[in-house]
């Protein structure tokens, strides 16, 4: 087994759980240096967004990818999580359904909202992240690469990313506005500000949103989005001041613990005068507790919510699925066949070398015996040599290419090792 995968999502993992098993940056390169100390000679790579965690990984040769049971309980380790619980819920893949898989996330097929944008630089960050920590390799790189690759292709070789879609835009289209029938006179509070946060923005302004405000807890952060976008920034202490003025908050922070608890959230409560409140949680783990949305005149949804909407969403783009499939079943189908390709490489090299000493040796025995040759002669009669072997080599070649096309050609390697007695 040469690729492993092992991961769950919003439609396996419920949401309690997904959010005890999400990953920060800092944790998944905490996770990764922890990796390869406990798998020595692999290749890793962490992705963790609010829908999803999954980790891929790679072995070659005699070091093959550790089995999807122990990833598993690996991942269930490192976020301190009971391994019985975690375990029954993650799916494990192998080989060609990893590289089938992955392409279909790039490309956001496998998305919430189907084609969702985001998802494509979230796979980009995991594996920068696994080239920091040194857990990526050639067979993941490979392999991501053709992700990105196929992602673009899809993009531009089908309709389905041509309307902007997100989750983002989901929430403000479905939910927010079925509260708020108009945004202009409305407080607009955003807790983050992250590019969740800025997509969040840009969609609110296209509905109309004037008066918003930017609290993070990192204030360049605020002010610099702040700046780029025509928000007003507002100090992160002045939080509770700002929950009780907004009329809708959008909170996209990676925090681990709720930024907004019940009691902080109670104490603005008291200086809202019963006006209504929407909030879209988009943070996994969530930034609100949940125990606020029974509170009276709030609305409070989180990313699972948003499901509803996004099958609704999907059916209408479904109509481009199979053009992406047939995109992503060639991408997969061409890195399979060069993985399978690189397995060759050994007995292509032993061949060669094995020909090349072969030749070398007769070609000395004869230039022995007619020590009478010119050097260009000589140089005539090595070429005649090298073509030789070039066209002697080409089939057995040849055929190991075609058939690493359609799966790992262990058959005609057999065959060519007990051929030409080459040693593994």
């Amino acid at each position: 087994m040469m690729l492993a995968l092992v991961g769950g999502t919003h439609r396996t993992v419920p949401l309690a759980l997904r959010e005890r098993l999400a990953f920060s940056a800092e944790q998944a390169a905490e996770a990764l240096a922890r990796f390869r100390d406990r798998f020595p000679g692999r290749e890793g790579v962490l992705l963790s967004t609010c829908n999803r965690v999954e980790f891929y990984a790679a072995g070659e040769g005699d070091v093959e990818a550790p089995p999807a049971e122990q990833l598993a309980s690996f991942l269930a380790e490192c976020r301190g999580i009971e391994a019985d619980a975690l375990v029954p819920l993650l799916a494990g893949e192998r080989d060609a359904a990893v590289v089938h898989h992955l392409f279909c996330v790039a490309a956001g097929l496998d998305s919430m909202v189907l084609g969702e944008p985001q998802i494509l630089a979230q796979v980009k960050q995991a594996w920068a992240i696994a080239q920091d920590s040194r857990t990526a390799g050639p067979l993941t790189a490979g392999m991501f690469q053709a992700a990105l690759r196929t992602a673009k292709r899809v993009a531009t070789e089908t309709a389905l990313c041509r309307e902007r879609v997100s989750i983002p835009s989901v929430a403000v289209a479905d939910f927010a506005r079925g509260v708020f029938e108009r945004f202009d006179d409305k407080r607009v509070l955003l807790v983050g500000a992250g590019k969740m946060a800025a997509e969040t923005l840009r969609y609110l302004r296209e509905a109309g949103a004037r008066d918003v405000v930017i609290v993070n807890r990192t204030a360049a952060r605020a002010d610099q989005l702040a700046a780029r976008l025509g928000a007003r920034p507002a100090d992160f202490a002045t939080l509770e001041r700002e929950l009780a003025s907004a009329d809708l908050v959008v909170s996209t922070t990676g925090a681990s613990a709720p930024v907004v608890p019940l009691d902080l959230f109670v104490r603005a409560e008291a200086l809202r005068a019963g006006r209504p409140l929407v909030v879209l949680d988009l943070a996994v783990p969530r930034d609100f507790d949940p125990r606020i949305g029974a509170r009276p005149g709030v609305w409070l949804y989180c990313v699972d919510d948003l499901a509803a909407a996004c099958a609704a969403n999907r059916s209408s783009r479904e109509r481009e699925l199979p053009r992406a499939l047939v995109i992503v079943e060639e991408e997969a189908g061409r890195f399979m066949g060069d993985m399978h390709h690189r397995t060759t490489a050994p007995v292509i090299e032993q061949l060669r070398a094995g020909w090349s000493e072969t030749g070398d040796a007769e070609l000395q025995r004869l230039f022995r015996r007619l020590p009478h040759l010119a050097e260009g002669d000589r140089d005539e009669i090595r070429q005649a040599f090298d073509r030789y072997a070039a066209k002697m080599l080409h089939p057995p070649l040849a055929s190991l290419r075609s058939e690493s096309h359609s799966g790992p050609p262990h058959g005609l390697l057999d065959a060519l090792k007990r051929l030409f007695n080459l040693q593994d």
